[in-house]
């Protein structure tokens, strides 16, 4: 047994999972083995729906470990990120007694999956300095151990704050917890940044794993298509408690397409349209009066700190430009977190902050 399945719930180990119609190797011209319908829907034009899916699409696998350079069996696709986050906090954590370790502000997700299963939550909040907001690796570390964490949960590029955690640290965090943890370092917005993967690292830290979605840069959010890059064995163990055909056939066709070889040439030319615009926009909202602070971001956002964040909150709606009100989490009681967009829509987010600017 993998050294890394010891930090399996003893239960899901050897667990068999369902075994879905299409798990079967089996070959035939006639298939009533799934209790589907012999004709499409009407709405169905190409006839593509009436059969379940693969459980693991074998060509978008494929295409996913070449874009993420790992082997096909370190890689599990599931319903966005989400449902990889979600997977990893039922197979690894018996409710009530192995906690998870999160460091806010930081996505919510983590916390809530921790919470369904009944996982204790160990929170090491970022630190916030003169470089704007950083995890405390030692800290975590050190929460991690005392509380007996199976997960630590790394966001890096950070939602909302933007940061990036260096290589190094995580390996050094990776081997402080080898035998007791498994890093999960959540790489949403890797494409935006410009640091390597983290997945560079699972050659010499089998419990370092990497989180991955095409719903940023590859502009695929409604598809849902997330990958969990791993060892292999624990891939193996969260795919038989994986629910039977995660992937959707229209959201497979439309993820292969948009991995094929022109769809990623347009997607590397918006990815660095957006890193131009966040440095424009980074300059342009620092030099306004009503901002008191623009933190430096590896993603396709700005976290920033308004003298009057609700002014500038109702400003924006009023101008038809939604941004995220962080105010509610933790150390950013002044502070919106606002997406990169298109050149235009980022000059209409600022003309509507600029009334707000003249006031102050």
């Amino acid at each position: 047994m993998s050294g890394l399945l010891e930090l399996v719930r003893e239960d899901l180990r050897d667990f068999g999972g369902y075994k879905s119609a299409r798990t079967e190797s089996l070959q035939g011209e006639v298939w009533l083995n799934a209790n589907e319908s012999a004709w499409a829907n009407p709405a169905d034009v190409r006839g593509t729906c009436r059969r379940y899916p693969e459980p693991q699409p074998t060509s978008l696998r494929a295409a996913l470990s070449a874009l993420y350079g790992c082997d096909e069996s370190q890689l599990l696709i599931g319903r966005g990120s989400d449902e990889a986050i979600d997977l990893l906090v039922r197979a690894l954590c018996n409710p009530g007694r192995d906690a998870v370790v999160v460091t806010p502000p930081v996505f919510g997700m983590y916390a809530v999956s921790a919470r369904l299963q009944g996982a204790p939550v160990i929170e090491v909040p970022l630190r916030d300095g003169a470089e704007g907001f950083a995890a405390d690796l030692d800290a975590i570390a050190q929460a991690a151990l005392a509380a007996k964490a199976k997960l630590v949960f790394l966001c890096s590029p950070s939602n909302p704050v933007g940061s990036a955690i260096g290589l190094d640290g995580i390996a050094a965090l990776a081997t402080r917890l080898l035998g007791t943890a498994l890093v999960v370092v959540d790489e949403a917005y890797g494409e935006f940044s410009d640091l390597a993967s983290a997945s560079t690292l699972q050659a010499r830290h089998a419990n370092v794993a990497v989180l991955r979605t095409l719903s940023k840069a590859h502009a695929l959010a409604a598809a849902r298509i997330g990958v969990l890059i791993a060892d292999a064995a624990l891939i193996g163990v969260l795919r038989r408690c994986q629910a039977p055909y995660p992937v959707p056939t229209p959201c497979a066709e439309i993820a292969l397409a948009g991995l094929a070889r022109e769809s990623q040439l347009e997607t590397g030319c918006r990815v660095a349209l957006v890193r131009s615009e966040r440095a424009r926009l980074h300059a342009a909202l620092a030099a306004m009066p009503g901002v008191l602070r623009v933190y430096g971001s590896q993603g396709n956002y700005l976290l920033v700190r308004f003298h009057d964040a609700e002014t500038a909150f109702r400003s924006l709606l009023a101008a038809g430009v939604v941004v995220r009100d962080q105010r509610a989490a933790p150390q950013l009681g002044n502070a919106l977190r606002i997406t990169i967009g298109s050149p235009e829509q980022n000059d209409r987010m600022l003309s509507a902050l600029r009334p707000q600017e003249a006031a102050a």
